[in-house]
């Protein structure tokens, strides 16, 4: 049983971790923290979540819960200045995690991609933490830039194979069947590739894609299956389709994507085709768990392949749940994880 020996030292004594977040629905709650609750307890921590409202003031309550904690973590929000400086003195010790390049504005944001308001309170956090937990190598060097780089982490969104069922790629009429999962805020991307979906239509006869969302973007060029999404549902709902799909902007903000819809696909058997950008370049193995292809006839050419050959389908998604398996699994980093929270000497993964 993982850290037994510590655990009988530390029940009389158990240490406090505070957690501040969005909300227990939000992919980064879900998928960055939920999965390393259960070491820390193990180690012998007591966890509470804290979720933030609209208004900084209504944690006003928590002060007391806040200073009494042991660490408090801080996840993905950009409080102003002077919340920083009021959590920093409640605080014993504070660890920031993040996995999205919040200092820039987003791909969908109508502003220019620069924000001086949101760097300035991303520098102010990242300099007041203890230590700080970046998604990915983008956002990890980024915050290199504005504090001591010594102590910045990386550890990636992880992902439960467990939970998934694997697709058998064995019902025909599901052959053409895309799968693109997401939320509101980044479901704006599929218009992006709007010449991509139409060149897959063109070359591919019955192509339709399955859209597992809580909104869905009209006048995309290929038939839409319209799937509402539910935590409850969402890996069967990808298990019953043939390929996954992903697709970013060439910018900045997408430097900083973490790739958790690319994570699911893989974790539920089905081979991924994405857009040569940011992490997709990490996480697809191009021939081996999919294809990473830029243009219309790149795509067309990707799926018309993937369509016709379900024995390849197959083999590129046991290739992908190995790939998360071995380098995106709670159980591969919890070790690192329990190491910030607990402030012990960190080993590079």
């Amino acid at each position: 049983m993982p850290f037994h020996r510590e655990v009988s030292r530390v029940k009389k004594n158990p240490m406090r971790l505070v957690a501040l977040v969005n909300s227990l629905d939000h992919v980064c709650y879900r998928y960055r923290l939920l999965p390393f609750e259960a070491p820390l307890r193990e180690r012998g921590w007591e966890i509470s979540v804290k979720c933030f409202s609209d208004s900084w003031f209504r944690l006003l309550p928590w002060i007391r819960t806040i200073g009494d904690a042991d660490v408090v973590l801080l996840q993905r929000r950009l409080l102003r200045v002077s919340e920083v400086w009021l959590l920093r003195r409640m605080a014993r010790r504070l660890v920031y995690d993040f996995d999205d390049a919040i200092f820039y504005h987003s791909s969908n944001s109508a502003k220019a991609w620069g924000s001086r308001r949101r760097e300035k309170r991303f520098a102010a956090i990242v300099q007041a933490a203890d230590a700080v937990i970046a998604g990915n190598e983008f956002l990890a060097n980024t915050v290199g830039r504005f504090t001591d780089p010594a102590k910045v982490r990386r550890i990636p969104t992880c992902i439960d194979n467990q939970r998934y069922s694997p697709a058998t790629h064995t019902d025909y009429t599901k052959n053409r069947r895309l799968v693109w999962i997401g939320s509101a805020s980044t479901a704006k991307a599929l218009h992006g590739a709007a010449a991509q979906l139409k060149a897959v239509v063109g070359a591919v006869p019955n192509a339709h894609l399955k859209l597992i969302c809580d909104v869905f973007p009209a006048d995309l060029p290929i038939p839409v299956i319209q799937c509402r999404w539910s935590a409850e549902r969402e890996t069967a709902e990808l298990a019953d389709a043939a390929v996954g799909i992903s697709w970013l902007p060439h910018d900045w903000w997408s430097q900083g994507k973490c790739g958790l819809k690319v994570l699911q696909y893989m974790a539920a058997g089905l081979p991924v085709i994405a857009n040569p950008v940011g992490v997709h370049c990490e996480m697809i193995v191009h021939g081996r768990t999919g294809f990473l292809a830029d243009t219309p006839e790149e795509w067309a050419d990707a799926v018309r392949i993937l369509a016709n050959e379900p024995g390849l389908r197959r083999s590129m998604g046991e290739a992908g749940r190995k790939f998360v398996s071995h380098h995106y699994s709670p159980r591969r980093w919890a070790e690192e994880f329990v190491r910030i929270v607990d402030n012990r000497e960190i080993l590079q993964p």
